[in-house]
């Protein structure tokens, strides 16, 4: 069993109170309580950091105050100080300690933490918390370690390359953040024993081969069995899986992809 390194790198252990709420968990149920995602369940309570991934606040500067752990996501957060005085949540960047400042402007410098117009950012930099809609906030490059590197510019649109090897275009007027998401170690963590992921809120995952015919395609037989005459490996549910392509073919993403990621063969 592995473990991130917070010493050293976390300032404090209380979030600031004003920007937490509750947080309910589903587990794995929807809103008629029927089971839509298997293998959740319990964990520990979470409280819910209210993280701004807007970022609206153009040309005022802000200084981080604190740099914190988050159990609802991978990377660190900080708690920032804007000059007039507003304190909100971002993603901390790689890097970043306590009196650093950014800036969100349409036309910043380029250096990590800034965020600015991908338009105003040179090929080859790597970015994150991108937006995919201009004023629609941060949907791409939020987790652990990740970032995005900014291939090209062409008929007000930019390309980039996402971390799975896809290559996506979205509007040159999208604003993103210099620079990479912090806490990279945590690819690194070795769960170790099924406790910890007790605590996680994930529960085990049985084999299908393990159950009866009734529960599983897979189930059924004298001792141990293969998937049999069947055409391939099936869900729960009797939907084809592994290696079986499962995205719409009229998704409305469609058009913004120039190159599919390059899956493991």
């Amino acid at each position: 069993m592995t473990v991130v390194t917070y010493r050293g790198v976390l300032t404090t252990d209380r979030p600031h109170k004003a920007l937490v709420k509750g947080k309910k968990k589903t587990g794995g149920r929807n809103n008629q309580g029927r089971i839509t995602t298997r293998h959740k369940g319990g964990g520990v309570k979470r409280k819910y950091r209210q993280i701004d991934f807007l970022y609206n606040k153009m040309d005022i500067p802000a200084k981080i105050e604190t740099v914190e752990y988050d159990p609802n996501r991978t990377a660190f957060i900080s708690l920032v100080c804007y000059a007039d005085g507003e304190r909100r949540y971002v993603l901390s960047p790689k890097g970043f300690k306590v009196g650093e400042s950014f800036i969100v402007s349409e036309e910043a410098d380029i250096i990590p933490g800034n965020r600015m117009m991908l338009r105003n950012i040179p090929a080859g930099t790597y970015v994150y918390n991108v937006e995919m809609q201009p004023q629609g906030g941060a949907k791409l490059g939020r987790s652990a370690g990740s970032f995005i590197q900014v291939a090209a510019h062409n008929d007000g649109k930019t390309s980039l390359k996402m971390p799975s090897t896809e290559i996506r275009q979205v509007p040159e007027t999208c604003y993103a953040c210099v620079g990479e998401v912090s806490n990279g170690e945590w690819k690194l963590v070795n769960i170790g024993k099924a406790g910890r992921n007790r605590k996680r809120g994930i529960r085990p995952t049985v084999r299908g081969s393990a159950m009866n015919p009734v529960d599983h395609p897979h189930g059924g037989g004298e001792g141990k069995q293969g998937i049999g005459l069947r055409r391939g490996p099936k869900t729960r549910q009797g939907k084809l899986a592994y290696g079986v392509k499962t995205r719409r073919p009229k998704k409305y993403s469609n058009h913004a992809i120039v190159s599919r990621r390059k899956t493991k063969r």
